[in-house]
């Protein structure tokens, strides 16, 4: 009698287990594309954004589920996804699990450096799980996203946000592999013309650009061409740059020397503080 009842719990158990297994990773990020939609606030004409954390945090209970799904996916299934359900997901992790880190210590931090540089450190701190393990932010950008060879997308460095007003704009939907090439297009448009960011300097006759092309400048000598590996490659930022000549100026004068490669390169300084709708 006990094995019956057994038997009969394990076969009306089977449906739900397969449905839930049938159903898989929602690639939509949907809980993440509304939480974002919800307090992403646009500043600067759409080049930067700023976001409600103070808000955010009562919307903790949506993120937890949210990260609890990233957490949920193994090796195995990441690995059968394509590239851009891969970048999307990897991007959008960066970036949730970036918020759930602030939301931590909020509203009693002014950026996100105030973790520490060693104890408690934001970026190499392994506090949430990734594909069975106990995980951390760069390994998310840096040992994945970047991994030569791998993804060669610089444009990724535009998408993932750190919390701080000198980085990339935290974008105010999530990052879908359908619209992937068209997101990070849009992402390299915006931020190449944040003149407080990147900007052709006529008195200074320079390029004045962001400390990440300082820091990550081996990415754009990969012979990148896109997720897709269509169009041609780019090998320099300089390559980079003179390609998207009309957005870091509007002179045409001073576009042409950026598109002939013929602009010095000097690096702004990066603003670390925290990336929260200033009241």
């Amino acid at each position: 009698m006990n094995r019956l009842i057994a038997l009969l719990i394990a076969l009306l158990a089977a449906p739900a287990v397969s449905q839930s297994s049938a159903q898989g990773f929602d690639h939509s990020h949907a809980t993440w594309d509304a939480l974002v939609k919800k307090h992403v606030v646009l500043v600067q004409g759409g080049k930067a954004s700023q976001l409600r954390y103070a808000e955010f945090a009562k919307d903790r209970t949506a993120l937890k589920a949210y990260l609890d799904s990233l957490s949920a996916v193994n090796q195995a299934e990441f690995k059968a996804w394509n590239k851009p359900q891969q970048i999307a997901f990897l991007i959008n992790a960066y970036n949730a699990f970036t918020v759930e880190k602030v939301l931590t210590r909020y509203p009693n931090l002014k950026s996100i450096r105030d973790f520490g540089s060693v104890f408690g450190n934001p970026w190499k701190d392994k506090f949430f799980k990734l594909f069975g393990q106990d995980a951390f932010l760069d390994q998310i950008e840096h040992e994945t996203l970047r991994k030569p060879g791998v993804y060669d997308e610089p444009r990724v460095h535009f998408a993932v946000n750190c919390a701080s007003v000198g980085c990339p704009m935290l974008r105010e939907e999530a990052y879908v592999a359908d619209r992937l090439e068209l997101q990070l297009d849009q992402q390299t448009a915006r931020f190449l013309s944040d003149r407080s960011r990147n900007r052709y300097s006529a008195g200074n006759a320079r390029l004045e650009v962001s400390e990440i092309f300082r820091w990550f400048k081996e990415d754009w000598s990969s012979g990148y061409r896109g997720y897709d590996g269509s169009g041609a490659p780019v090998t320099s930022r300089e390559q980079f740059f003179a390609r998207h000549a009309r957005l870091l100026t509007d002179n045409p004068e001073h576009q042409k020397i950026v598109a002939e490669g013929k602009a010095p390169i000097a690096h702004l300084d990066y603003d670390w503080s925290l990336n929260d709708v200033r009241k």
